[in-house]
């Protein structure tokens, strides 16, 4: 028993030791977005967006940020569309639209129902009874928490009204 607690202890140690690691070097949202992997498609549009100094900055942010995978279901060719130089503006105002000024935890969203103004000027609608929704898309992954905010992953992207 003994033998079994030490292991348990050492495996504890070993993952708090990993967790401290990763918020030793946190990034700012970009750079976490770009090291996750997962948000390629994402990166690419701050980029053409002209918004990489804009989520590199103090902030706080709160990003919901669509996967790959989320932006895969738009129709074909919405997104080579959206990242022509001629669009920048509609896509600015798509990426603006998934970011929350101040940081907002996942905590602060249980049990309700809300809506808060998004950096593109509309208000999403977020509802944390059962998981969190923020117009309808599902929060996947929440509270990763960077150097000037916080990303909650969501598995489609959401479209101003």
């Amino acid at each position: 028993m003994t033998r079994l607690r030490t292991l348990a202890a050492a495996a504890a140690f070993a993952v708090s030791g990993f967790a401290l690691s990763v918020q030793a070097y946190a990034a700012d949202i970009v750079d976490a977005a770009v090291s996750a992997g997962s948000f390629k498609t994402l990166v690419a549009a701050v980029e053409a967006a002209g918004l990489v100094d804009t989520l590199k900055g103090p902030g706080p942010f709160t990003v919901f940020a669509p996967t790959d995978e989320a932006f895969a279901k738009l129709p074909a060719g919405t997104v080579d569309d959206l990242l022509k130089p001629e669009n920048k503006d509609k896509l600015v105002a798509i990426l603006t639209y998934h970011v929350v000024p101040g940081k907002v935890m996942a905590a602060d969203l249980a049990g309700k129902e809300t809506k808060a103004k998004t950096v593109q000027g509309s208000e999403v609608t977020i509802n944390g009874k059962d998981g969190v929704t923020v117009d309808g898309a599902k929060v996947i992954q929440a509270d990763i928490v960077t150097d000037n905010g916080v990303i909650h992953v969501i598995d489609a992207v959401i479209l101003p009204k």
